[in-house]
């Protein structure tokens, strides 16, 4: 049976650390700010689509509401 305390050393208390140059953490950099752009990007066309999409049910709803309303009216006046 262990105890807490055997857990406690049997864990490393470390993290591996890693040393790289200041060019290759520019380029980290680069790479990370390039790849959130194209994320960015990317989401944006996917709203412009969806909104394009919900904008074009609205238009075609309110017209068959419009038309509905119209025939509702001629058939009221008679």
């Amino acid at each position: 049976m262990y105890s807490m305390f055997d857990l406690l050393f049997e864990t490393p208390s470390y993290r591996q650390v890693y040393v790289i140059s200041d060019s290759e953490m520019k380029e980290l950099k680069k790479n990370q700010h390039q790849e959130e752009l194209d994320e960015i990007t990317k989401q944006k066309v996917g709203l412009e689509d969806a909104f394009k999409a919900q904008l074009k049910h609205l238009e075609e709803r309110e017209k068959e509401v419009k038309k509905e309303l119209k025939v509702l009216s001629a058939s009221k006046d008679k």
